[in-house]
């Protein structure tokens, strides 16, 4: 078990690496932040000279590969991090230095115990793309097909184990706090983080994501995952179909190719929805470097890392709530949030709904380019502190893909209205799974699964009531021993004298080599 002071030297390290972009001023300054990472915050920025613009992105790319991912989280979380920080995060790339194709091949042969050459006839050494956690490289299998292959860069799992069991730590001691820490549960936040990146990090994992999002669109036109090779996948090394394309950033290229660029944002948003709603599986990493067009038309979509799921209520509600906000029916979005105990029940649903009409209304039949989903989101977690809504941990990969595919269909069509694309597939999935006929179905399914379980429902009755909400139950959290619990009282002036030593000598290091 890492020490606390080891975790304390961390933040201190962290923390001057932000303060030098300017990235603490905003923490130090509003009201909910607790006194102690106050204090935390002015030793880490002893002696530092800070920029007059915050530049968030930067900072983390600086501090390393988990925060990189970190921060592409806390982009969707404008109530945690402030609408400055969250916009410019949202700049952040998630590019690294390539890892020299001699360790990428040893890597290649001490995961499948056999030369590369016994796989791949060709191996471009020079890769096409080099990520925090993998990079990719263009190979031809040994039977003449071309394949893109992901590598998992050498000793990164260690890394990224060491920087979350830190983000535990100060997570931990930042909801001990209390007040406004505890309801932003930055707990539970770290945990569905960890999670995420341990998906990330088995590269089989995400083969089996693509594998299985692949099935899931197939009946849909102009999109497309990549094939699998499973015969050249393990837990460090993916192959897949190389994608022939013009990645979705080059417009003008797109348009000189003849595409249509109002047609490829629909798609875009379309593909989205169909995951998110429709399937409840959904790619939650559709940034622009991870789209091409192809010749006919076709998305494609690569790097199947991070992918969402959401559970079927959930899913309704989140539907409703969609077309609730299209066609300002603010009454009903305002119940669902009741409904999934989104928002607690001594609140009044007649304010709430309100509330929901400022955030709404201003948007409703203008383009993109003047409001945005990424505004609306904004206006609604201003409303969430006044009426004591939790953060709802299950929904951040939602949130973080909707800002995302916004921004890229607004880079393709500028004048694209959200709401106006989205609203037919979102009336018409309503009334396919909510109408007269879906509803006979489901009733009838639940009353075989009733039947089925009577000899159980009286003993499982307690744990039915009362009636869950939208989301899933907690993840189990790892037990952390806070520094001023019982054992650690005596301890803990040692550990401030440290971190005061540790600035200290940061801060005189910084001078003497400034």
């Amino acid at each position: 078990m890492t020490r606390p002071v080891v975790h304390i030297l961390r933040l201190l390290k962290w923390g001057r690496i932000l303060a030098r972009h300017g990235a603490l001023r905003g923490i130090e300054a509003a009201p909910e932040t607790p006194v102690g990472v106050k204090r935390l915050c002015r030793i880490a920025r002893l002696g530092t000279i800070q920029p007059k613009i915050p530049d968030y992105a930067t900072a983390f790319q600086a501090i390393g590969p988990a925060a990189v991912k970190l921060g592409q989280t806390l982009a969707t979380r404008p109530d945690l991090v402030g609408e400055e920080a969250a916009r410019n995060l949202l700049s952040l790339q998630d590019a690294l230095a390539p890892v020299g194709f001699d360790r990428i091949k040893q890597e290649i042969e001490a995961v499948f115990e056999t030369p590369l050459e016994s796989l791949y006839s060709e191996f471009d050494p020079e890769p096409v793309g080099s990520a925090s956690i993998a990079q990719v490289h263009r190979a031809v299998t040994t039977d003449g097909r071309k394949v893109a292959v992901k590598v998992r860069r050498p000793g990164i799992d260690k890394q990224f184990a060491r920087d979350i069991d830190t983000y535990e730590w100060a997570a931990a001691h930042l909801e001990a706090f209390g007040g406004e820490a505890a309801r932003l549960r930055p707990r539970e936040v770290i945990a569905n983080f960890r999670r995420w990146t341990l998906r990330e990090l088995d590269l089989r994992r995400e083969a089996a994501s693509a594998s299985e999002l692949a099935e899931a669109m197939a009946p849909v036109p102009h999109y497309e995952v990549p094939a699998i090779d499973w015969d050249r996948t393990a837990s460090r090394v993916m192959t897949m179909s190389w994608i022939d394309g013009i990645k979705i950033s080059h417009r003008d290229r797109l348009i000189a190719a003849g595409h249509d660029m109002e047609k490829l944002s629909a798609d875009l948003v379309n593909a989205f929805l169909r995951q998110a709603i429709a399937e409840g599986f959904f790619h939650a990493d559709m940034h622009q470097g991870n789209l091409f067009v192809k010749a006919d038309g076709t998305i494609a979509a690569v790097d199947f890392g991070i992918m969402g799921r959401i559970n079927r209520q959930a899913r309704y509600w989140l539907a409703e709530i969609l077309y609730g906000l299209t066609t300002g029916n603010y009454r009903r979005v305002a119940e669902i949030h009741f409904e999934a105990q989104y928002v607690p029940d001594y609140h009044n649903v007649e304010e709430f709904a309100t509330a929901l009409r400022a955030v709404g209304e201003p948007m409703r039949g203008k383009p993109v380019s003047e409001l945005s989903v990424g505004q609306m989101l904004d206006g609604l977690f201003a409303i969430t502190r006044d009426f004591d809504m939790q953060t709802q941990p299950h929904l951040l990969l939602l949130q973080k893909t909707m800002v995302m595919v916004e921004g890229v269909a607004t880079m393709l069509n500028p004048k694209i209205n959200m709401w106006d694309v989205s609203g037919p597939f979102v009336s018409e999935w309503i009334r396919d799974e909510l109408g007269p006929e879906a509803a006979l179905a489901d009733g009838l399914r639940e009353q075989g699964k009733t039947l089925a379980l009577i000899p159980d429902i009286i003993r499982r009755l307690d744990a039915q009531l009362p009636k869950k909400g939208a989301a899933p139950p907690a993840p189990p959290l790892p037990d952390i021993a806070l520094m001023w619990d019982v054992g650690e009282k005596k301890r803990w002036w040692r550990y401030a004298l440290t971190a005061l030593a540790g600035a200290a000598a940061g801060a005189a290091l910084l001078n003497w080599f400034g």
